[in-house]
């Protein structure tokens, strides 16, 4: 009798020990990839996936990064990888909405609002319709091609003033 029940004791044991490998093996998961060319449309942001199209037709690779939130800013941003290089993007309901915002950042970008603000590099700001874009570097490519897609920066340093010399709208300031 002893002999009989120790086959069947084995053979649930073996059971269940497969079932448990086969639960654990469905939840494990490869590890996530970095994506060089994050595919336009991804943001979930029409704004921001049109920004994105905008920088690939240019042939430079764009990929998302996460959310930030900047304390001067009344909306949250979004992180865009461009040729390597971090820009920051905030999109507001409306021009009107951006407008209060980026009429508040100094022509250097050390100041926005009541905040004096020291950067790791360059703060160089983009101001186009509902979108206000933040590119903190000296990268020439990556200020050129911003400025292309959105238009002359609204903040001035040497090297990348717009044509024509942009301190003379200085003068109110």
């Amino acid at each position: 009798m002893f002999t009989k029940i120790k086959p069947a004791r084995y053979f649930v044991g073996l059971s269940i020990i497969a079932l448990i490998i086969t639960a654990c093996a469905a939840r494990v998961q490869p590890p996530a990839t970095d994506i060089v060319n994050e595919p336009v449309g991804s943001s979930g942001n029409p704004m921001i996936d049109d920004l994105m199209a905008a920088l690939q037709a240019a042939d430079h690779p764009v990929s998302l990064g996460e959310s930030i939130q900047q304390e001067f800013f009344s909306v949250m941003g979004q992180k865009l990888i461009v040729n390597g290089e971090e820009v920051q993007v905030f999109v507001y309901p409306d021009e009107a909405a951006r407008k209060s915002d980026s009429d508040q950042i100094s022509p250097d970008g050390t100041k926005i609002g009541t905040t004096m603000v020291t950067w790791m590099d360059q703060p160089n700001f983009w101001a186009q319709g509902p979108i206000i874009a933040l590119y903190v570097g000296t990268d020439a490519t990556a200020i050129e091609l911003l400025t292309r897609v959105l238009g002359d920066p609204i903040t001035t340093h040497t090297g990348n003033a717009p044509a024509g010399d942009a301190t003379d709208d200085l003068s109110g300031v």
